[in-house]
């Protein structure tokens, strides 16, 4: 064979081998995200006697690996493992639970092995739950934290579908630095603004600033971002605390007693959300101990029972006389979370009352 014809050959068999080559490389799919589902327990593991029984059920029942294995489609979103941290409803959720969350998280966050973390709930506290993790992941790798309001057992049960939808968006790089969310009935929330509103229906949960945007057939649609601060960009960082300082909520109402706040002053706590009426009102009654024990180095922060709107500084009642904080938009159970986490960082309430600006 001619010198010139081998080198022909030679060059069209390595063309060849290059088509075929990238044409097995353009057929293989690329890796799917590696998404690690952390079971606390809730109704989304809860099981019922009946098909008929959605409210009347035993939470925190269904371990994680069948709360995965129930959900086949998973595999064709992710790669998903299960890990259970706990097994309880939420009511029953502790500070010491929360820590040990939160350093879990904050854990697999930092394992490059891991690309979202999905964190299935109770319903009862998950708002605190993902309120707090939003504070305190140091990550902006998608954590998504989901519940369900009826049993696995039940008919129309809402947990496969929530619990598809929060790998979905664990799953997706959109998700990423958003901070923590949570799916819940198609929609896409932030931990931060999310409560739960409905105590027997799917369409529970609520942000008054509207969701982030919608799960739809294995799909997110964003229509809009958090603007507070959050997750990588907190400055609470959980890995050296122990113990979190005790906050308790007294709600506030007509006639009460204001030897509530006495009973909270005795347990040793370091601060008291005032779920006030409207405003974050305080009952004249009531202005007079409030301000003692401030005196006493008690924090006060005034926040308000309304689920919705803001509570203003020096509207109601002259927060800078009485060196009082005002939680902003934060209901009263967020605004105790943030106060724990802002307490093991100081004690000064004009730096508390900007750390609740910010977050």
């Amino acid at each position: 064979m001619q010198p010139y014809r081998r080198a022909l050959l030679q060059a069209l068999l390595a063309t060849g081998l290059s088509l075929g080559l990238a044409s097995a490389r353009a057929q293989t799919p690329p890796p799917k995200p590696r998404i690690v589902v952390l079971a606390t327990g809730g109704t989304i593991a809860g099981a019922g006697a009946a098909a008929t029984n959605s409210a009347t059920y035993q939470a925190a029942k269904v371990p994680v690996e069948k709360l995965i294995a129930g959900v086949p489609e998973l595999a064709e979103v992710a790669q998903v493992r299960g890990e259970q941290v706990f097994q309880i409803a939420s009511e029953s959720f502790t500070n010491e639970k929360l820590l040990q969350l939160g350093k879990r998280v904050n854990e697999l966050a930092r394992d490059a092995t891991v690309d979202g973390i999905v964190v299935t709930h109770g319903t009862d506290t998950l708002e605190e739950t993902s309120f707090f993790l939003n504070l305190v992941v140091r990550s902006d790798k998608p954590v998504v934290v989901v519940g369900s309001m009826r049993p696995g057992t039940a008919m129309s049960a809402d947990g496969m579908l929530n619990l598809y939808d929060a790998v979905v968006v664990a799953a997706s790089p959109q998700s990423r630095g958003k901070g923590v969310l949570v799916t819940m009935n198609d929609e896409i929330h932030s931990g931060r603004d999310v409560t739960k509103r409905v105590n027997i229906k799917t369409n529970a949960f609520y942000s008054q600033w509207g969701p982030l945007g919608m799960v739809v057939e294995g799909q997110t649609y964003w229509f809009r971002q958090p603007v507070k601060r959050h997750t990588i960009n907190s400055e609470f960082d959980i890995q050296a605390v122990e113990q979190l300082p005790e906050v308790q909520v007294v709600y506030g109402y007509g006639n009460m007693s204001t030897e509530l706040y006495d009973a909270v002053a005795r347990s040793g706590a370091k601060a008291i959300v005032h779920a006030g009426t409207g405003n974050g009102s305080v009952a004249n009654y009531a202005v007079d101990k409030l301000r003692a024990l401030r005196t006493q180095g008690l924090q006060v922060i005034r926040s308000s029972r309304v689920g919705d709107g803001f509570v203003l500084r020096n509207s109601e009642q002259p927060d800078d006389k009485y060196d009082w904080v005002v939680a902003h938009d934060l209901n009263p159970q967020k605004a105790k979370i943030l106060a724990a986490l802002a307490l093991t960082r100081t004690s000064d309430p004009k730096e508390l009352q900007r750390i609740f600006w910010t977050y």
